[in-house]
């Protein structure tokens, strides 16, 4: 009567690890409208050349945001990048736009073209598009 009960036990608990187990595996979804809201945001923010700088800004964050959501493991956002690597179609086109952000929030006269600014946020809105966020 002990063994079996025992066993039981050592059953239950197994499952429940199994669970656990299976469960971080399994990707988290994100919630797609609070993503779109936030890439219109971004968007609108690309009509006035002042606001470039934080309209990228604005996005690395939000693709941090999506890495982390899923549960990309990494300390930093380029930790979380390279775990997502396989995930995203073009991780040139992020690292470009990452770059880019680090050097907006680090140096003071960043002269920033549009063409660079729509390659960087096109680079992240795609990376979102690739994890389910958009």
């Amino acid at each position: 009567m002990i063994i079996n009960l025992l066993i039981i036990a050592l059953l239950g608990m197994a499952f429940l690890i199994i669970i656990s187990l299976v469960n971080k595996k399994v990707p988290k979804k994100l919630n797609h409208k609070y993503f779109v809201k936030e890439w219109r945001y971004l968007q609108a923010m690309c009509a006035n050349k002042d606001t470039w700088p934080l309209a990228i800004i604005n996005a690395d964050k939000l693709l941090d945001t999506a890495l982390k959501k899923r549960s990309f493991k990494g300390k930093s956002m380029g930790e979380r990048l390279v775990s997502a690597q396989r995930k995203i179609t073009n991780n040139e086109a992020v690292w470009i736009a990452h770059k880019l952000r680090n050097r907006l929030v680090h140096e003071h006269d960043v002269n920033l073209k549009e063409k660079d600014v729509m390659d960087a946020l096109v680079g992240i809105r795609q990376a979102l598009k690739d994890l389910g966020a958009l």
